[in-house]
């Protein structure tokens, strides 16, 4: 063991290519992360042919820090420009963009930093230490588990609304559910509101739609805002970054330090989630967006909400060495980007699963260390990224408008090459826009546009496994617990929001 993990050593931390690899894949997990509809999927897929041409260790040095660069980008333009650079930060756009137009976008980004760094450090750790005995836990998960897992996802998206908005949320989750149904599905033979259109079959995507949601419904806001001769979003302070760079950063490594429980917390949950199949960093940040929420109700808004966007991308970032776990172990993709990573070991002759822990050890340790390595590179490429996003929002609107909507046109043609997945995307706006005139939170539609295939799925299966009855549901041990689990917090959603009606009333007398 020890032989073998000198030899990790020398291939990761010795080698100078590997040094170069690391940081070029930092900087183009960078901008495709912080370009909205170029995912982290994307990327890797893009980079497959080059991989080819390296060795596995090159290889997954480039996969691993690209992924986690990504995922930290990703809330550059959620901060600055309200649309979600990648699905994992859709869950706490509209809280990021509310403390950008307060003036706190930088101070934002640089704790999202230092925590993402934390998570995926941590999430590393845990990859070490803990990855055989979890990954005996996803092995226990069915589609009945999967079906409450995914139950209980989709009621974060209502868990982390406040007051009134949380009947709202419902109203934005069904309709994100009924999206959802559009096209075939992997348990229907006939099409669902198709309208006799081809590229409906697929469903709607949830990238374009997600894009005009939250990018281009705010360039109709602003617009309208424009025409009223208000001041189109708010007052957008972010200071001089040269001055406050390090001085933000001590704050962020303060304001860790106090939350030492809530980064070990969305760090755990991070990796329990991202270790099952499916799940992935988009829904670990919505558990650990609401779990922070709930746990701190009395704390000042602004700051519970710093925090709990904090404590949501340590745990999308703890989330993504989860997902190397049931990849590693059992050789099945923890999520679309291991699935990749499968080819690439097949392609230079690596068998994942349980043999490559005896027969290639050194690789093993090498994908440890550089998971580590990657989220220490982050930090300087992240810091500079920050420094140059926080410019945006000096550009005049007249010009950042249109900016903002050739962005979203080109991320939404870039997914498939496809005029329609830029059709959806407007006609998503519209609905954003009329979304946000009623005060109706965006997020929700998008967790149930993504989560509804899935959920509806894992539910047709447990009931024809069970020859169509409900009991089939709560039949296994682990299976009642999740249900047990998922009841609770329906409970607590119904309880708060009598309870929030109760003392609005008393305050209103």
């Amino acid at each position: 063991m020890s032989d073998a993990l000198l030899q990790a050593l020398a291939d990761v931390t010795g080698r100078l290519d590997i040094w170069f690899i690391v940081l070029a894949s930092a900087c183009y997990g960078v901008f495709v992360g912080a370009v909205p509809g170029l995912t982290a999927t994307m990327a890797v897929a893009l980079f497959v042919p080059i991989a080819y041409w390296m060795d596995p260790v090159g290889a997954l040095a480039a996969i691993v820090t690209m992924v986690a660069c990504a995922i930290f980008s990703g809330d550059l333009p959620t901060v600055f420009l309200r649309i979600p650079g990648t699905p994992a930060s859709a869950a706490y756009a509209e809280d990021a963009y509310r403390l950008t137009r307060q003036g706190k976008a930088q101070r934002l980004l640089c704790l999202a930093l230092t925590s993402s760094i934390a998570g995926g450090i941590i999430g590393a750790f845990l990859l070490m230490l803990l990855g055989s005995q979890l990954a005996r836990v996803a092995r226990m998960f069915s589609v009945t588990e999967y079906f409450w897992l995914y139950l209980l996802g989709l009621s974060c998206a209502v868990l982390v609304s406040s007051g009134g908005s949380r009947v709202k949320a419902v109203l934005a989750l069904v309709l994100g559910l009924l999206l959802s149904t559009v096209g075939l599905s992997a348990v229907h033979i006939e099409p669902r509101f198709t309208f006799g259109i081809p590229a409906l079959y697929q469903g709607i995507s949830f990238i374009p739609a997600m894009i005009g949601l939250f990018g281009l419904a705010e360039v109709f806001s602003n617009l309208c805002e424009m025409s009223a001769g208000e001041t189109p979003g708010g007052d957008v302070s972010t200071g001089d970054m040269a001055d406050e760079n390090w001085s933000l950063v001590r704050d962020a490594q303060d304001r860790m330090v106090r939350n030492s429980g809530g980064v070990g917390r969305s760090s755990l949950l991070g990796v329990l989630i991202g270790m099952l199949p499916g799940a992935g960093a988009d829904i670990a940040a919505w558990v650990a967006l609401a779990a922070s929420k709930r746990s701190r109700p009395n704390e000042d808004n602004d700051e519970q909400l710093m925090q709990s966007i904090a404590d949501a991308t340590t745990a999308n970032s703890a989330a993504l060495a989860g997902g190397w776990i049931p990849t590693l172990v059992f050789g099945i993709p923890g999520d679309s980007v291991t699935a990749i990573v499968i080819g690439v070991l097949l392609m230079k002759n690596v068998t994942p699963g349980p043999v490559i822990f005896e027969e290639q050890p050194a690789l093993v340790y090498s994908i440890y260390l550089i998971f580590i390595l990657a989220n220490l590179v982050m930090f300087p490429i992240g810091l500079l990224a920050i420094r140059l996003g926080a410019r945006i929002v000096r550009i005049p609107r007249q010009i950042l408008l249109p900016l903002i909507v050739l962005f979203c046109i080109t991320g939404s043609y870039a997914l498939n090459s496809s005029m329609f997945d830029v059709t959806t995307m407007l006609l998503m706006g519209v609905l954003g826009f009329v979304l946000n005139r009623w005060g109706v939170p965006p997020g929700p539609v998008v967790l149930g546009l993504v989560l509804g295939g899935p959920l509806e799925e894992r539910l047709i299966q447990s009931l024809s496994a069970s020859e169509g009855s409900l009991s089939g549901l709560v039949s296994r041990p682990l299976s009642l617990g999740l249900a047990m689990v998922t009841g609770l917090v329906f409970l607590g959603i119904v309880m708060s929001e009598i309870r929030d009606r109760r003392n609005g009333r008393i305050v209103g007398r």
